[in-house]
């Protein structure tokens, strides 16, 4: 699963590829997690990281086991010039 948990507004702005929008400041990611399948990996990203780490240690504490999350951000990401979908 690759989730992006920024905003709807961030999101639209660029993501990569095949990322589900699961806002992390809105709670949208807490409220859908209990769907979500822990034994499946699960990366994720937000704009610097930050978000993205705090949700990996939720997630982690729900009980998934293969969580990462991008280093750096979209941010990170897009300053190596790789793409993202508009």
């Amino acid at each position: 699963m690759l989730i992006d948990a920024r905003t709807p507004a961030e999101y639209s702005s660029g993501h990569l590829a095949n990322a589900t929008n699961l806002d992390w400041n809105s709670g949208q990611l807490e409220a859908v997690s209990e769907g979500l399948e822990e034994s499946k990996p699960v990366l994720l990203y937000c704009a610097s990281g930050r978000r993205s780490a705090a949700a990996r240690e939720f997630l982690i504490r729900k009980g998934f086991k293969d969580v990462k999350d991008l280093d750096g951000g979209i941010q990170a990401w897009t300053a190596e010039g790789k793409p993202v979908m508009r």
